[in-house]
């Protein structure tokens, strides 16, 4: 009876985690694996043999609006990007051109968040509010270098960014027009990325309006409550001083 049981909460468990990593939609809310997510909920077993095998595999577990989710842990090797990979997906050939597009979805994340204690939620972003929270940023932390007490690396990385960008112009005239995602210009920059986030499911897009997934939510909520990091901290800094005045 154990052996029997035991072996059913391991195949669920499986079943569950390969469904997981090809990013099936595994949800209460939706026709789509109802079932694989009630042994989640309902079986201690097969949650516990999930969640050892995410944790060896160096994968997180979230889970929002009775949906799991899960995501690639840091220097997750093989289920996350690499600086090449995310290069090559995004459609971007240098690593100043890179962190670049680090810097817009830096942007693009603080517009959804609100904080732990609020239940408001922006709605929907457009590419022109981006530009001009990617432009603010990026010119007070040129501004403030010295206060934000970043090393030689960081101070070289964000002086590269800024020049890349303070070269581009907002728009091309072919882009003006056909909407194009290229290297060319800031508009260009931002398609690359908003196409980028729309393959991997975590935007939705209407009229020139981008919509977060459920999926991208929980992981912009659980960065800036778990996660943050340098870039975080650079940003917070700059905020709580532009706060200050």
């Amino acid at each position: 009876m154990w052996i029997n049981m035991d072996n059913r909460s391991l195949e669920k468990a499986m079943e569950l985690f390969g469904k997981l990593i090809a990013l099936e939609e595994v949800s209460m809310r939706t026709s789509k694996n109802v079932e694989l997510y009630q042994e989640y909920r309902d079986h201690a077993e097969v949650a516990n043999l999930l969640d050892t095998m995410l944790t060896q595999m160096n994968l997180k577990l979230y889970e929002y609006n009775e949906t799991l989710f899960i995501t690639a842990g840091n220097q997750n090797r093989v289920f996350g990007y690499t600086n090449e990979e995310l290069r090559r997906l995004i459609g971007v050939r240098l690593n100043k051109e890179l962190y670049l597009c680090y810097f817009i979805i830096y942007q693009i994340i603080t517009k959804f968040y609100t904080g732990s204690g609020t239940y408001t939620y922006t709605e929907y972003v457009r590419i022109e509010d981006v530009m001009k929270a990617v432009d603010a940023g990026l010119h007070n932390v040129i501004a403030g270098m010295e206060q934000f007490r970043l090393n030689e690396l960081e101070e070289n990385s964000f002086e590269a960014i800024a020049n890349l960008w303070d070269e581009l112009p907002s728009v091309s005239n072919e882009e003006n027009m056909t909407g194009k995602a290229s290297r060319g210009s800031r508009y260009g920059y931002m398609k690359l990325v908003f196409n980028f986030l729309l393959s991997q499911a975590l935007f939705l897009e209407s009229e020139e309006r981008y919509y977060i997934t459920d999926r991208f939510r929980i992981i912009i909520t659980r960065y800036f409550e778990e996660e943050r990091g340098r870039l975080y901290e650079i940003m917070s800094k700059e905020d709580n001083d532009n706060a200050s005045y």
